[in-house]
């Protein structure tokens, strides 16, 4: 690899971490939570300020204080709420992703299977649906402050199968959507149609604690009643929305049939729908955003400059088809190379989001690194003048797919290695085999598990 290379690879790598150091879990919860004890003992108030919400809760008006919540950056905004709150805490427990794991003291930490449930997934749901099991002191009442910390990855991990449907039932169902090519909002649209947990669910079975849900978005737009599935936000989808998808993705008949006949059944009216706005579940319910991903791509905007290039973050909302997405990187990479348009050089480009991967092969990856590799197959069929070019795509989780990897850099110098390899990118890409190909020419970006998620973000660099 050249020096030009290496250097762009480690600008590339600098500006990711700067967003994914903004989106700290632990971090946002400390910037935006406040305990003021100026009243003294017995008169301390829980504060929550953003830029666009405030709440404010006296203390003195519960009896305890329980914490639950599922998702990958759950444990992270838990060790920070148990720093602002410390004994004030009776108990709870957080459910995530197995390995995203933090040392808590007064909260108990359960891990469970992501992207598809298993069993436990299903211990995890019955945990946080009776949170007061861990602290002794019966069920919730009006003196009962619950606080719900909600991250991305919820869905999977904490899993309620509805009456009638079973584990298996639920698994399949996940697969079928994730190899189809559904985006996020149409894959929750349909488990919330599945669960005992989802979509409002949880707000009912909290019903009449008083309930703070803290939320930090993996999906674009930043829907409240899509993170996790919106386990204490009013539903605005239905059951015949969710049996019209599975039939857009042509999977309807190889669904379960447990699954087919629930959806059915709501969509005729035969089966109560999830609770919708201005339901009695949500009258002592406040739902706060905390984190997004826009909040990573200004950071990593703010990095790339101190680096020197000239910046564009044009989208938090990028969608569509992981290969397809590539091919429009990589024609604003040549215009810039060859006119500086829209961007004088040295510059880069930022966007973030969720792309899909409709599943054609055998081979193993996730999204980020099938759009890398898509971006190498365009550079490998125009060479001219994508020299200057460095590509990172990667999830801000640090798992991009059922991989160890976050994502992957893409760029001249690592198609030229893969060739002396006798790699093809098109071959890898028919097989969507993007792992096994980066890990072989060494440009798989690993971080571990982070402990956020606030989707992916795509970094263009044009020397």
């Amino acid at each position: 690899m050249s020096g030009n290379d290496e250097r762009l690879r480690e600008d590339a790598r600098s500006i990711f971490m700067a967003g994914l150091e903004r989106v700290d879990p632990a971090a946002m919860m400390r910037r935006v939570i406040r305990l003021d004890e100026e009243g003294g003992p017995g008169k301390e108030r829980l504060t929550v300020r953003t830029e666009l919400e405030h709440a404010s809760y006296d203390l003195a008006d519960f009896d305890r204080i329980l914490v639950t919540g599922f998702g990958k950056a759950s444990a992270r905004m838990a060790i920070a709420l148990e720093e602002i709150l410390g004994k004030r805490i009776s108990g709870g427990v957080v459910a995530v992703k197995s390995g995203h794991v933090e040392p808590l003291e007064h909260i108990a930490l359960v891990e469970a299977s992501h992207p598809v449930p298993d069993a436990s997934s299903i211990a995890a749901a019955k945990a946080v649906l009776k949170p007061w099991k861990r602290d002794g002191k019966g069920p919730l009442n009006e003196r009962t402050l619950v606080i719900v910390l909600v991250s991305g990855g919820g869905s999977a991990i904490a899993c309620a199968p509805a009456d009638g449907i079973s584990l298996a039932d639920k698994a399949a169902t996940t697969r079928l959507l994730l190899a189809s090519g559904a985006v996020i909002h149409e894959l929750n649209c349909v488990r919330k149609h599945l669960s005992a947990i989802k979509g409002g669910l949880l707000a009912e079975a909290y019903a009449p604690a008083t309930v703070l849900a803290l939320m930090l978005s993996d999906v674009i737009g930043d829907d409240l009643d899509t993170i996790a599935s919106g386990p204490t936000v009013p539903d605005g989808t239905s059951f015949a929305q969710a049996l019209a998808i599975t039939r857009r993705y042509g999977i309807h008949d190889a669904l379960p049939a447990a699954v087919r006949s629930r959806l059915e059944a709501g969509a005729s009216g035969a089966l109560p729908e999830t609770p919708k706005p201005g339901a009695p579940a949500f009258a002592r319910v406040r739902n706060i955003l905390i984190g997004t991903n826009r909040m990573a791509l200004l950071a990593a905007e703010a990095r790339a400059k101190k680096l020197g290039y000239e910046t564009l973050v044009f989208s938090s909302r990028i969608e569509g088809e992981a290969r397809e997405v590539a091919k429009f990187f990589f024609g604003a990479g040549k215009d810039i190379a060859v006119s500086d348009y829209p961007l004088r050089k040295p510059a880069c480009l930022i966007s973030g989001g969720e792309t899909t991967v409709t599943i054609r092969g055998h081979g193993r990856g996730g999204r980020n690194q099938e759009m890398a590799l898509s971006f190498l197959d365009a550079l490998s069929r125009a060479p001219k003048d994508t020299e200057r070019m460095m590509f990172l795509s990667s999830a801000t989780d640090g798992n991009d797919g059922p991989t160890d990897a976050a994502g992957a850099f893409a760029s001249i110098g690592i198609l030229e290695d893969a060739r002396s390899r006798g790699l093809d990118p098109a071959v890898f890409l028919a097989d969507n085999d993007s792992y096994a190909f980066f890990d072989s020419v060494g440009a798989l970006l690993r971080t571990g598990p982070t402990n956020t998620n606030v989707c992916d973000i795509q970094i263009l660099l044009v020397r």
